[in-house]
């Protein structure tokens, strides 16, 4: 067993891991290709980061290449993410012949890779395109999507679809956002790295030196939201919930987070969020860099409650994180969100500002239901979103692939 699988089986356990052993048997040597838009932030780039060694590890031959986008080409596929998730969207001729002019060159670069590989892996809509423009590929290609599509906006999601619907399959975080396509779908959860940065423990006295760090008041309670700067998060909307919760309670907020190189819109939203903070001392706006995994990890592991009060949700990993700490959350009732947090055991899933701010009141004033829901929420991520229960439903993925219709799969040990 290699020294990386070695330390997750500490952590996952030592059957969870042979039975990825068990799993990759019949893939070993196999050639994977992920690509993706952008190597950092982000979910998905957070996740191949990680989920990209361990296949190595198992003995695959894995590669991760990220395409090269221009201005126009980034503004039409934030149309299509904000479309996706229900959102009104006209998106020009001109925007679209970016998006398929840079998909065209980035998949002549990269056609040599993509056309030998056994298995091809696009995530999201930035490089769906790329499965026509190779012709001559021998493996099987899998469209992932990390959007919460439940609703997507008809016009657009038929234009992608054009691009999808020959992929030999897809692959959902939820039920519920899986479209008719002509191919099979599967369902699997994204899922955190226990060993990262940003999910290992930590010692008292770095969790302790964020309150000097940024300021923050230590005799305060603090409420938390890590994300990106955009309107689906609803930074503005958790501003609203600490003003109303912060009349019945004292305590302080803290909203952190980055951008991502595949969004244009983060700028306008950081831009609104610190106008919509700053009359007010104990409301903090942190804009992190993208290699900030030690800092989120302390902020989380100081908070007293973690928010994710998004509009639209594809999974949100920032929950999962934050439940692993012992943290309960409350977030969005949307989304890959409601697979988390289980109302009223993990925390408590709200629609408004106003749901928000009552939960918030209700856990500082009933501190021991607050620490029996983190303790809960931890074990619901041990038990259903590490990274070995999604690389081990990868795995399946691959072999079913591989085999088609046939009855019976031999697994060789």
């Amino acid at each position: 067993m290699s020294e990386l699988l070695d330390r997750y089986a500490e952590v996952a356990g030592r059957d969870v891991v042979n039975h990825l052993y068990q799993l990759v048997a019949p893939l070993k040597g196999m050639k994977v290709v992920h690509v993706n838009s952008t190597k950092e932030g982000g979910g998905v780039a957070e996740i191949l980061r990680k989920l990209v060694p361990m296949m190595e590890a198992l003995g695959l031959d894995v590669k991760w290449e990220v395409l090269e986008g221009s201005p126009d080409f980034y503004q039409c596929t934030k149309g299509f993410h904000n479309a996706i998730q229900g959102f009104p969207v006209k998106l020009s001729e001109a925007m679209l012949e970016a998006y398929e002019t840079v998909n065209a060159e980035n998949a002549e670069k990269l056609r040599p890779v993509l056309e030998e590989a056994d298995f091809v892996f696009i995530h999201d809509p930035q490089p769906a395109p790329f499965l026509n423009f190779c012709p001559n590929r021998r493996g099987k290609w899998v469209w992932r999507c990390h959007i919460d599509c439940s609703r997507p906006y008809r016009p657009v999601w038929k234009y992608l679809k054009n691009w999808i619907q020959d992929y030999d399959a897809s692959i959902f975080s939820l039920a519920q956002f899986a479209q008719f396509l002509p191919h099979p779908q599967y369902l699997i959860a994204p899922s955190i790295d226990p060993l990262s940065e940003k999910n290992i423990d930590l010692p008292e006295d770095e969790i302790r030196g964020v309150f000097d760090q940024f300021g923050l008041k230590p005799d305060l309670p603090f409420i938390l939201q890590v994300s990106r700067f955009d309107r689906f998060k609803d930074p503005l909307g958790v501003i609203e919930a600490f003003r109303q919760a912060r009349k019945m309670v004292p305590l302080q907020l803290v909203l952190a987070g980055g951008g991502a190189t595949d969004d244009p819109e983060g700028e306008k939203v950081l831009e609104e969020v610190r106008k919509a903070a700053e009359d007010n001392e104990d409301v903090h706006v942190l804009l992190l860099p993208p290699d900030a995994h030690r800092t989120i990890n302390a902020l989380q592991r100081a908070s007293d409650i973690v928010l994710q009060k998004s509009l639209k949700e594809g999974f949100g990993l920032t929950v999962t994180e934050a439940m692993w700490k012992g943290k309960p959350v409350i977030g969005g009732d949307t989304g890959g969100i409601r697979l988390q947090v289980i109302d009223h055991f993990t925390g408590f899933t709200v629609r408004s500002p106003e749901g928000a701010a009552l939960r918030i009141r209700y856990l500082l004033h009933r501190m021991d239901r607050l620490e029996e829901m983190g303790a809960r929420a931890r074990r619901l991520v041990l038990e259903n979103f590490l990274l070995t229960r999604h690389l081990r439903e990868y795995l399946a993925l691959m072999i079913g692939l591989l085999h088609g219709l046939e009855d019976r799969i031999d697994m060789v040990q």
